[in-house]
Parts: structure tokens; sequence; C-alpha cells
């Protein structure tokens, strides 16, 4: 495997100055960036699969071991206060359990049959989506849980960085990202899972953009919780409304922290009406504003 071997450019790596060895990690960084290129239509098609899956209810379900768990954990795990997320629509498949997310327990990786029993216990079905994340795409815990959601109809997806991997055969969607030897050899925390971490973001925010969590680049499904969010949407309803700050805090409140709610309240909705438009559209905001307006927004 590529990212198991020894780069003859770095053997002499700590006998290099400080200055050398930094630039040569972040060389490694900008082209584990470059690798992902390659697999856009396949995460694109991940997108467009995944999507109508999760508008069904389906839930998007992370499976990971030690660094690529963790890496896929931290992508799920932002999805609720970014987007409004519902948490019981998110589901963790860690080996060594989410204890291993703080305190490494490599030996549960071994052990195919504890991530099929996982996928078991979740009840995973065919209107979910689950994500399977290991560098080497070998490892068995991640390969077994992935190929127990295959065999239950799920929506599957593989991320992986060595070409060949068993992962892939146990996925709908193979997604290779091609990061190759480490600087350090082994240490897939490095170009691996910077590269994991890419392919993440880009699948989750394009789930969230296509099930209409996003409107004109802002993050309309984000519900206001706190000061510094009430403040983000505050800035996010005059932004789209023009309606200046005053009135947009006035309309944040009477929604109680739902931006699109309160976006539709200042183009003139009541709140019953503008809770039945979003419900028609099934939260769609450009949709929903499209049919106010007469005209595509």
């Amino acid at each position: 495997m590529a990212t198991e071997q020894i780069s003859p450019r770095f053997v002499d790596l700590d006998s290099w100055s400080t200055s050398d060895m930094v630039n040569a990690m972040y060389e490694g960084q900008l082209a584990a960036s470059a690798a992902v290129r390659g697999a856009l239509a396949s995460i694109s098609a991940a997108v467009d699969d995944a999507t109508p899956a999760l508008e069904r209810g389906g839930r998007l379900v992370y499976v990971g071991a030690g660094t690529s768990g963790r890496i896929a954990v931290q992508d799920g795990t932002e999805l609720p206060p970014t987007y409004n997320w519902p948490t019981d629509r998110l589901v963790f498949v860690m080996a060594g359990g989410m204890n291993a997310l703080v305190q490494s327990s490599e030996g549960a990786e071994d052990r195919s049959e504890e991530g099929a029993r996982a996928i078991a216990e979740a009840g995973i079905g065919q209107n979910d989506v689950v994500i399977g994340v290991a560098a080497s795409g070998t490892t068995p815990f991640t390969v077994g849980a992935l190929k127990a959601a295959r065999e239950r109809g799920a929506v599957t997806i593989a991320i992986a960085n060595n070409r060949g991997a068993p992962l892939f055969d146990a996925a709908r969607h193979p997604i290779l990202v091609e990061t190759g030897t480490e600087v350090v050899a082994g240490s897939t925390r490095m170009q691996a899972g910077t590269a994991q971490k890419i392919v993440l973001n880009l699948f989750s925010t394009a789930v969230m953009v296509r099930l209409g969590r996003v409107y004109r680049g802002l993050m309309v499904n984000m519900r206001a919780r706190n000061a510094k969010l009430r403040r983000r949407a505050e800035v996010i309803v005059d932004q789209i409304v023009g309606c200046g700050a005053k009135d947009a805090t006035r309309f944040v409140e009477r929604a109680d922290g739902d931006v699109k709610l309160a976006i539709l309240l200042g183009l003139g909705l009541e709140l019953d009406h503008a809770e039945t438009v979003l419900q028609q559209h099934h939260g769609n905001l450009r949709s929903a504003i499209g049919e106010l307006m007469h005209d595509p927004a």
C-alpha cells in the first residue's frame, strides 16, 4: 500500500532543518488537496444518490477506525450546528466505540464482525447513507460494516487512499484519493487524512445544499440558539430581505430563531402562512420564495 511505504525523499527527514522539514510537510498537504480533483466526479455521483435517500428520511452514518474514524465523526458532528441536521439522523460507527475518539483503541479495528454487528444494531436500511473511511482501505471493522450496510440496501460510500482497496468492493460509490507515500511513512493523519477531510467537506456540504439547507450561499437552515448565531441569523435575514438590522432582529425573534421562517416573515407572510409555505416546498427556501414572487428567486 502506497500509504505505508517509505519515500526515498524523506529517509533523512529527522536530520533536516526545521524550516526544510516544515516546508516538505506543507508541500505534502498541497499534494493531498490536489489529489482530490481526480475524485470529484465520484463525489458528485455519491451526492446525487444520497440526496433522495435522505429526502425520504434516511440517516447519515459515518464508519471508521482510528484517525479516519475521528475525521469522519468530526464531519458529522458539524452538521447539526451548521445546517440544523437532526441529531437523531446521525449515526457514528466507530471501532472501539466513541471513547476511541480521545483514547486509541487500535485492536478494535481488526474485527470485521464488530463492524457488521454495529450496522445491525443501528437498524440500517435502504434510505440510510453509510460512509466508510479508511486510508488503507483494508480496515476489517470498516469493511465489515460497509458490507453489512450494502446487504441491507443502504447507499454505501467508501473513501480510501489506495487503489484496489477491499473497502471499494463493499461500496456502491468508491471514492479513491491517491495521496501516495506520507512524509512520515504510515502516518496517514497527514496527506491521507487531509484528503479525507476535504472529500467529506465536499460531500456533506453538497448534500446539505441539495437538500435546500443553503440559499444564496447562506446557512439559512441553521437555528439561532446562542448570541453568536442570533447575530448571524439577523445578518442573513437582512441580506436576503433588505429590511435593516432592527427589523431583522424582530423577525428572528418572532420565528424563534428559525432563519427560513424569519425570512418569510420579512417578506410579509404571517407566521402560520410561512410555516405552511415551507412545508409545501419541503423546506426549500428558493422554491418557496420563487412561488411567492411568481419568479425564480
